[in-house]
Protein backbone atom coordinates (compact mmCIF):
# COMPACT_ATOMS: atom_id res chain seq x y z
CA UNK A 1 0.00 0.00 0.00
CA UNK A 2 2.84 2.37 0.81
CA UNK A 3 4.55 1.67 -2.50
CA UNK A 4 1.32 2.12 -4.36
CA UNK A 5 0.61 5.42 -2.54
CA UNK A 6 3.94 6.87 -3.52
CA UNK A 7 3.64 5.57 -7.09
CA UNK A 8 0.29 7.26 -7.43
CA UNK A 9 1.75 10.53 -6.24
CA UNK A 10 4.52 10.27 -8.86
CA UNK A 11 7.34 9.67 -6.34
CA UNK A 12 9.88 6.87 -6.08
CA UNK A 13 8.92 3.81 -4.16
CA UNK A 14 10.57 3.54 -0.75
CA UNK A 15 10.60 -0.22 -0.99
CA UNK A 16 12.58 -0.08 -4.22
CA UNK A 17 15.11 2.34 -2.70
CA UNK A 18 15.55 0.15 0.36
CA UNK A 19 16.08 -3.02 -1.72
CA UNK A 20 18.60 -1.32 -4.01
CA UNK A 21 20.47 0.14 -1.05
CA UNK A 22 20.59 -3.27 0.64
CA UNK A 23 22.00 -4.92 -2.47
CA UNK A 24 24.79 -2.37 -2.96
CA UNK A 25 27.21 -3.68 -0.24
CA UNK A 26 26.83 -7.26 -1.47
CA UNK A 27 27.46 -6.26 -5.05
CA UNK A 28 30.48 -4.15 -4.09
CA UNK A 29 31.89 -6.97 -1.96
CA UNK A 30 31.43 -9.48 -4.78
CA UNK A 31 33.09 -7.09 -7.21
CA UNK A 32 36.02 -6.57 -4.86
CA UNK A 33 36.34 -10.32 -4.30
CA UNK A 34 36.37 -10.94 -8.03
CA UNK A 35 38.97 -8.23 -8.45
CA UNK A 36 41.21 -9.86 -5.84
CA UNK A 37 40.89 -13.34 -7.32
CA UNK A 38 43.52 -14.36 -9.92
CA UNK A 39 42.15 -15.27 -13.32
CA UNK A 40 44.21 -18.44 -13.71
CA UNK A 41 44.55 -21.00 -10.91
CA UNK A 42 46.71 -23.43 -12.89
CA UNK A 43 50.26 -24.06 -11.61
CA UNK A 44 51.69 -21.67 -14.19
CA UNK A 45 49.08 -19.03 -13.37
CA UNK A 46 49.76 -19.33 -9.65
CA UNK A 47 53.48 -19.04 -10.34
CA UNK A 48 52.96 -15.86 -12.34
CA UNK A 49 50.82 -14.27 -9.63
CA UNK A 50 53.09 -15.33 -6.74
CA UNK A 51 55.39 -13.07 -4.77
CA UNK A 52 58.96 -12.51 -6.01
CA UNK A 53 60.41 -14.50 -3.10
CA UNK A 54 58.07 -17.43 -3.76
CA UNK A 55 58.94 -17.24 -7.45
CA UNK A 56 62.65 -17.40 -6.61
CA UNK A 57 62.04 -20.44 -4.40
CA UNK A 58 60.09 -22.19 -7.15
CA UNK A 59 62.73 -21.45 -9.78
CA UNK A 60 65.47 -22.76 -7.47
CA UNK A 61 63.53 -25.96 -6.84
CA UNK A 62 62.94 -26.44 -10.56
CA UNK A 63 66.68 -26.05 -11.20
CA UNK A 64 67.43 -28.53 -8.39
CA UNK A 65 65.05 -31.04 -9.97
CA UNK A 66 66.76 -30.57 -13.33
CA UNK A 67 70.17 -31.14 -11.70
CA UNK A 68 68.85 -34.33 -10.08
CA UNK A 69 67.76 -35.89 -13.36
CA UNK A 70 70.93 -34.73 -15.11
CA UNK A 71 73.12 -36.41 -12.48
CA UNK A 72 70.99 -39.56 -12.70
CA UNK A 73 71.42 -39.77 -16.47
CA UNK A 74 75.16 -39.02 -16.42
CA UNK A 75 75.96 -41.43 -13.55
CA UNK A 76 73.80 -44.19 -15.04
CA UNK A 77 75.70 -44.06 -18.33
CA UNK A 78 79.06 -43.87 -16.53
CA UNK A 79 78.35 -46.69 -14.08
CA UNK A 80 76.97 -48.97 -16.77
CA UNK A 81 80.02 -48.47 -18.97
CA UNK A 82 82.56 -48.83 -16.15
CA UNK A 83 80.83 -51.86 -14.66
CA UNK A 84 80.92 -53.63 -18.02
CA UNK A 85 84.64 -52.83 -18.42
CA UNK A 86 85.42 -54.01 -14.90
CA UNK A 87 83.68 -57.34 -15.45
CA UNK A 88 85.53 -57.80 -18.73
CA UNK A 89 88.90 -57.16 -17.06
CA UNK A 90 88.07 -59.49 -14.17
CA UNK A 91 87.22 -62.26 -16.61
CA UNK A 92 90.70 -61.85 -18.10
CA UNK A 93 92.29 -61.93 -14.65
CA UNK A 94 90.50 -65.17 -13.81
CA UNK A 95 92.53 -66.94 -16.47
CA UNK A 96 95.81 -68.42 -15.36
CA UNK A 97 98.03 -65.87 -17.12
CA UNK A 98 101.06 -63.85 -16.13
CA UNK A 99 100.95 -60.28 -14.87
CA UNK A 100 102.98 -59.02 -17.83
CA UNK A 101 100.48 -60.44 -20.31
CA UNK A 102 97.51 -58.91 -18.51
CA UNK A 103 99.29 -55.56 -18.29
CA UNK A 104 100.06 -55.61 -21.99
CA UNK A 105 96.39 -56.16 -22.80
CA UNK A 106 95.32 -53.17 -20.68
CA UNK A 107 98.24 -50.82 -21.38
CA UNK A 108 96.26 -48.30 -23.44
CA UNK A 109 93.15 -48.42 -21.23
CA UNK A 110 92.28 -45.97 -18.44
CA UNK A 111 89.48 -47.75 -16.57
CA UNK A 112 89.78 -48.62 -12.88
CA UNK A 113 90.73 -52.29 -13.23
CA UNK A 114 93.29 -51.43 -15.93
CA UNK A 115 94.88 -48.92 -13.56
CA UNK A 116 94.98 -51.58 -10.83
CA UNK A 117 96.79 -53.94 -13.20
CA UNK A 118 99.18 -51.21 -14.38
CA UNK A 119 99.99 -50.19 -10.80
CA UNK A 120 100.81 -53.77 -9.82
CA UNK A 121 102.96 -54.23 -12.93
CA UNK A 122 104.79 -50.98 -12.22
CA UNK A 123 105.60 -52.14 -8.71
CA UNK A 124 106.81 -55.48 -10.06
CA UNK A 125 109.12 -53.63 -12.44
CA UNK A 126 110.45 -51.38 -9.68
CA UNK A 127 111.02 -54.36 -7.39
CA UNK A 128 113.20 -56.11 -9.97
CA UNK A 129 111.26 -59.35 -9.92
CA UNK A 130 111.80 -59.98 -6.20
CA UNK A 131 108.59 -61.76 -5.12
CA UNK A 132 109.04 -61.57 -1.37
CA UNK A 133 106.66 -60.58 1.46
CA UNK A 134 107.69 -56.93 1.17
CA UNK A 135 106.73 -56.95 -2.50
CA UNK A 136 103.28 -58.30 -1.72
CA UNK A 137 102.79 -55.63 0.92
CA UNK A 138 103.82 -52.88 -1.50
CA UNK A 139 101.45 -54.28 -4.13
CA UNK A 140 98.60 -54.28 -1.60
CA UNK A 141 99.28 -50.65 -0.66
CA UNK A 142 99.30 -49.58 -4.30
CA UNK A 143 96.08 -51.40 -5.06
CA UNK A 144 94.42 -49.90 -1.99
CA UNK A 145 95.32 -46.40 -3.15
CA UNK A 146 94.05 -47.01 -6.67
CA UNK A 147 90.82 -48.48 -5.31
CA UNK A 148 90.22 -45.46 -3.08
CA UNK A 149 90.91 -43.01 -5.92
CA UNK A 150 88.58 -44.82 -8.31
CA UNK A 151 85.86 -45.02 -5.66
CA UNK A 152 86.04 -41.27 -5.08
CA UNK A 153 85.91 -40.66 -8.80
CA UNK A 154 82.85 -42.82 -9.41
CA UNK A 155 81.00 -41.27 -6.44
CA UNK A 156 81.60 -37.72 -7.68
CA UNK A 157 78.32 -35.84 -8.14
CA UNK A 158 76.17 -37.99 -5.87
CA UNK A 159 76.65 -35.62 -2.94
CA UNK A 160 74.54 -33.05 -4.80
CA UNK A 161 71.62 -35.49 -4.75
CA UNK A 162 71.95 -35.93 -0.99
CA UNK A 163 71.99 -32.16 -0.51
CA UNK A 164 68.92 -31.64 -2.70
CA UNK A 165 67.02 -34.45 -0.98
CA UNK A 166 67.78 -33.02 2.46
CA UNK A 167 67.19 -29.31 1.81
CA UNK A 168 64.51 -29.11 -0.91
CA UNK A 169 61.53 -29.73 1.45
CA UNK A 170 62.73 -26.99 3.80
CA UNK A 171 63.28 -24.56 0.92
CA UNK A 172 59.75 -25.27 -0.29
CA UNK A 173 58.45 -24.80 3.26
CA UNK A 174 60.16 -21.42 3.42
CA UNK A 175 58.34 -20.38 0.23
CA UNK A 176 55.06 -21.59 1.73
CA UNK A 177 55.56 -19.65 4.96
CA UNK A 178 56.44 -16.52 3.02
CA UNK A 179 53.39 -16.90 0.77
CA UNK A 180 51.01 -17.46 3.69
CA UNK A 181 52.41 -14.37 5.41
CA UNK A 182 51.61 -12.35 2.28
CA UNK A 183 48.13 -13.92 2.17
CA UNK A 184 47.39 -12.79 5.73
CA UNK A 185 48.68 -9.32 4.91
CA UNK A 186 46.32 -9.24 1.93
CA UNK A 187 43.44 -10.31 4.19
CA UNK A 188 44.11 -7.46 6.58
CA UNK A 189 44.33 -4.93 3.73
CA UNK A 190 41.14 -6.19 2.05
CA UNK A 191 39.20 -6.20 5.37
CA UNK A 192 37.53 -9.48 4.46
CA UNK A 193 37.84 -13.11 5.53
CA UNK A 194 36.04 -14.48 2.51
CA UNK A 195 37.54 -17.88 1.63
CA UNK A 196 37.45 -17.05 -2.07
CA UNK A 197 39.88 -14.20 -1.38
CA UNK A 198 42.16 -16.16 0.97
CA UNK A 199 42.36 -19.46 -0.92
CA UNK A 200 44.35 -18.37 -4.02
CA UNK A 201 47.21 -16.91 -1.98
CA UNK A 202 47.39 -20.03 0.19
CA UNK A 203 47.31 -22.23 -2.92
CA UNK A 204 50.24 -20.28 -4.38
CA UNK A 205 52.14 -20.74 -1.11
CA UNK A 206 51.45 -24.47 -0.97
CA UNK A 207 52.69 -24.83 -4.54
CA UNK A 208 56.21 -24.10 -3.24
CA UNK A 209 55.98 -27.01 -0.79
CA UNK A 210 54.71 -29.28 -3.56
CA UNK A 211 57.68 -28.33 -5.76
CA UNK A 212 60.01 -28.97 -2.82
CA UNK A 213 58.67 -32.50 -2.47
CA UNK A 214 58.82 -33.01 -6.24
CA UNK A 215 62.52 -32.08 -6.14
CA UNK A 216 63.37 -33.97 -2.93
CA UNK A 217 61.68 -37.36 -3.39
CA UNK A 218 63.35 -38.28 -6.73
CA UNK A 219 66.69 -37.01 -5.40
CA UNK A 220 66.54 -39.33 -2.38
CA UNK A 221 65.41 -42.32 -4.45
CA UNK A 222 68.07 -41.75 -7.12
CA UNK A 223 70.77 -41.19 -4.47
CA UNK A 224 69.97 -44.50 -2.76
CA UNK A 225 69.89 -46.32 -6.11
CA UNK A 226 73.24 -44.88 -7.20
CA UNK A 227 74.76 -45.60 -3.77
CA UNK A 228 73.88 -49.30 -4.10
CA UNK A 229 75.23 -49.35 -7.65
CA UNK A 230 78.48 -47.66 -6.58
CA UNK A 231 78.84 -50.15 -3.72
CA UNK A 232 78.53 -53.00 -6.24
CA UNK A 233 81.14 -51.34 -8.45
CA UNK A 234 83.50 -50.99 -5.49
CA UNK A 235 83.02 -54.68 -4.79
CA UNK A 236 84.11 -55.39 -8.37
CA UNK A 237 87.25 -53.31 -7.82
CA UNK A 238 87.92 -55.28 -4.64
CA UNK A 239 87.55 -58.52 -6.60
CA UNK A 240 89.97 -57.20 -9.23
CA UNK A 241 92.52 -56.34 -6.53
CA UNK A 242 92.18 -59.81 -5.04
CA UNK A 243 92.64 -61.39 -8.47
CA UNK A 244 95.79 -59.32 -9.06
CA UNK A 245 97.17 -60.35 -5.66
CA UNK A 246 96.46 -63.99 -6.44
CA UNK A 247 98.20 -63.60 -9.80
CA UNK A 248 101.23 -62.04 -8.12
CA UNK A 249 101.26 -64.77 -5.47
CA UNK A 250 101.17 -67.51 -8.11
CA UNK A 251 104.02 -65.87 -10.01
CA UNK A 252 106.02 -65.64 -6.81
CA UNK A 253 105.47 -69.31 -6.08
CA UNK A 254 106.50 -70.22 -9.62
CA UNK A 255 109.64 -68.11 -9.28
CA UNK A 256 110.56 -69.76 -6.00
CA UNK A 257 109.92 -73.18 -7.49
CA UNK A 258 112.18 -72.42 -10.45
CA UNK A 259 114.91 -71.18 -8.11
CA UNK A 260 114.61 -74.35 -6.01
CA UNK A 261 114.83 -76.55 -9.09
CA UNK A 262 117.84 -74.60 -10.33
CA UNK A 263 119.56 -75.00 -6.94
CA UNK A 264 119.20 -78.77 -7.16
Amino acid sequence: MLGRTFDRRGGVSVAIIVSVAASLPTACLAASDNALLPRNLSPWGMFQSADIVVKAVMIGLAIASLVTWTVWLAKTVELRRKTALARQRISLLERDTELAEVEQGSREASDAVAQIIQSASREATLSGGMFDDGFKERIALRLERVEAAMSRQIARGTGVLATIGATAPFVGLFGTVWGIMNSFIGISEAHTTNLAVVAPGIAEALLATALGLVAAIPAVVIYNHLTRWIAAYRALLGDASVMVMLLVSREGDRSLFRLARAAE
